[in-house]
């Protein structure tokens, strides 16, 4: 089926389940996440500098849930009660995963990805080279870069419903430290390092500090930016405490371009790894 087809049945079965029972439509809906799970289609692409989310694959993947049946999956000596298997063919694919890291059918590693073991979400998207460090996990619908490396224990939030919203986006060449956290949509555009600890949602203030004054934005941290947590006063019935925020306190260099470089960068600001 071509495209407008496939995005035809897709709506129409999203507004009325009762189209799931047409087999064209069941049909449409395996295609879609075949297509995912190939890098075919993806959830988000960037067109002219502006990321776009395709609501209409993300209804798909919430289908293909309501299709599918909990059952048995036998992995070696591993055993799983789910309705979606894990990926398969990994050696063909180019993709290096480390038991017991798991990658679920319909997303996609592109060639080079090393998948330690740590989680790649149904409808995610991993670029060429990146890695995905012990534990990180990158959820439904996350979009990730090329050369990107995501540090021990990062959580890249999955945003699945509702279906329009934006995916969080992580783009080329970014570096997450360990145990942060991007989450809601949030945009981490190329190259932008993410010291440890970090914590970035659609609210959190990112405090760009370069300046004589605070310049407060939410929700994307602009490309080569060097980021660490903080904190920042707010007032309460019972007193004022301090809640996170993200510093924006520098930006790399040319001499930290080189991946093997990126602890010098963090060394430069003392940010931890």
């Amino acid at each position: 089926m071509t495209q407008p087809d496939l995005r035809s049945l897709i709506e129409a079965a999203y507004d009325d389940r009762s189209r799931l029972a047409a087999p064209e439509t069941r049909a449409a809906v395996e295609q879609v996440v075949a297509a995912l799970d190939a890098g075919q289609l993806r959830v988000a692409d960037k067109l002219a500098g502006t990321w776009r989310t395709h609501a209409w694959i993300k209804q798909a993947i919430l289908l293909y849930f309501a299709l599918r049946p909990l059952e048995t999956l036998a992995v070696g000596g591993l055993e799983f009660f789910d309705k979606v298997p894990p990926k398969r063919d990994l050696a063909a694919a180019g993709i290096r995963v480390v038991p017991p890291g798991v990658a679920r059918y319909g997303s996609f590693l592109a060639p080079g990805c090393i998948l330690m073991p740590g989680y790649v979400n149904i409808g995610a998207y991993v670029g060429a080279g990146t890695m995905i460090d012990t534990w990180a996990t990158v959820g439904s619908c996350a979009q990730v870069g090329a050369g990107v490396h995501l540090s021990g224990g990062v959580g890249i939030g999955g945003v699945l419903e509702p279906a329009v919203a934006s995916p969080v986006i992580i783009e080329d060449g970014a570096f997450i430290g360990s145990r942060c956290i991007v989450v809601e949509g949030v945009v981490v555009e190329s190259e932008a390092v993410l010291g440890a600890g970090v914590i970035l949602t659609a609210s959190t203030p990112i405090v760009d500090v370069r300046g004589p004054e605070p310049q407060i934005t939410r929700g994307r941290v602009p490309a080569r930016a060097v980021v660490i947590p903080g904190s920042l006063p707010k007032q309460f019935p019972a007193g004022t405490y301090n809640v996170p925020c993200a510093l924006l306190i520098g930006e790399r260099s040319a001499s930290t371009d080189q991946k093997t470089s990126l602890t010098e960068v963090l060394r430069t600001f003392a940010v931890q790894v």
